[in-house]
């Protein structure tokens, strides 16, 4: 939807403004979570029957890149929003009206993998653990918190995920990193915390697209496609922004130690800048083609075949890694200058670095998994 990405458009210089400010409050400021509300970039794949947008995931992609040209914290936070509230799709619609039925502007954080442990109880289950990296917990009102089903018999009969209020939960202060910093990927704990089975959604049930989702053909596309998309644009907004700020230094800047040679004028930087660029829109042209590839089958009411599957997550996070090689590019050339903590170049570096070392987002473990795909053989893992 236009409209959408332009509202995100025009938050730039204002998160722009606020991104060292993020850094120091080592979380989103509420000022970002209110602007961001008001634009609706929280709501792109928020099911409609509960005030959200249930636009496409070129929509994702393109409010959350911009977002992140302004500040890629608060970026990255609504990227996993957008995926929380199209994980909400595939729950019971009760569920949904309790997340969202009174209040639409409702986020939901979450650690999705199956960390804790749900024990069945009468009328659902009673849920203990600790998730690390729940990213924007300190503004949620609902966290989606995974854990495994204990079958009694010291196994799991089952992995899923909890719709939780934050109330029922503690957010430990522990987000002290060097990269998405503003983020509060804080960890939170659970301790025999009760959750009603209507609260519950099978991760082994959506990844093999046997959920009960709402209707409308987002919420038939394929999960973890869907989730590995939500992590990337984020690094691509840096990206973007990385470069438009290294133009921006280059006027007038000289190269030390030469004869007070002009840096924008000499080959190698033209080539850095080609290399740089190229990598950075490759990105981005990758990622479209990715949402083309899981768009399609669900807009058809089909399966998405599971080698294309298994090509948009290694596609993922190849563009992710793209990106951090546009940068470190970028952030090499800079200078000795470019290492204060000021200077955007390095902030996107740092960030661009933290979202490539996601583990769904591993260069070799998805080359591996991926090309076991390509050759026929048994796959490295069951999230495809």
């Amino acid at each position: 939807m236009t409209d959408l990405v332009a509202a995100a458009t025009a938050l730039i210089p204002e998160l722009r403004g606020r991104a060292a400010m993020a850094e120091q409050l080592r979380r989103v400021p509420p000022e970002n979570v209110a602007a961001l509300k008001r634009a609706g970039s929280y709501k792109v794949l928020q099911p409609k029957s509960v005030g959200g947008f249930e636009d496409s995931l070129h929509t994702h992609i393109d409010v959350i890149a911009a977002l992140s040209r302004g500040c890629t914290s608060t970026a990255w936070c609504a990227g996993v929003v957008h995926a929380h509230s199209w994980l909400m799709g595939l729950f019971p619609g009760k569920a949904l009206q309790e997340a969202y039925g009174t209040d639409p502007d409702t986020l939901i954080a979450a650690v999705i993998g199956p960390r804790g442990t749900a024990t069945p109880v009468e009328g659902g289950y009673r849920l203990d653990g600790f998730w690390p990296f729940c990213s924007g917990s300190e503004h949620a009102q609902f966290l989606l918190l995974g854990g495994g089903i204990a079958d009694g018999k010291g196994g799991v009969s089952d992995d899923g995920d909890f719709l939780i209020p934050v109330g029922d939960i503690t957010i430990k202060d522990d987000w002290n990193v060097v990269g998405l910093r503003g983020t509060g990927s804080c960890s939170v704990v659970a301790k025999n915390v009760f959750v009603p089975a209507h609260r519950y959604l099978s991760l082994r049930a959506a990844v093999a697209g046997q959920a009960k989702a709402q209707p409308g053909w987002l919420y038939r596309a394929a999960a973890v496609p869907v989730l590995a998309m939500a992590l990337v644009p984020a690094a691509l907004g840096a990206a973007e922004a990385a470069l438009e700020e290294f133009a921006k230094r280059l006027p007038g800047r000289e190269v030390a130690y030469t004869e007070r040679e002009k840096q924008i004028d000499k080959p190698i930087t033209h080539i850095q800048v080609a290399d740089a660029a190229t990598r950075i829109q490759t990105a981005r042209t990758m990622l479209h083609h990715c949402a083309d590839m899981i768009e399609a089958p669900a807009k058809a009411g089909k399966e998405m075949p599971f080698k294309e599957r298994a090509q948009v997550r290694m596609d993922c996070a190849f563009a992710a890694r793209l990106c951090l090689e546009g940068v470190e590019t970028l952030m090499l050339a800079s200078g000795g200058s470019g290492i204060g903590e000021t200077t955007p170049v390095q902030r996107a570096w740092r960030d661009i670095h933290a979202i490539n070392m996601h583990g769904l987002l591993n260069v070799e473990t998805n080359a591996e998994m991926y090309g076991r795909v390509v050759l026929n053989l048994p796959p490295n893992t069951p999230l495809i």
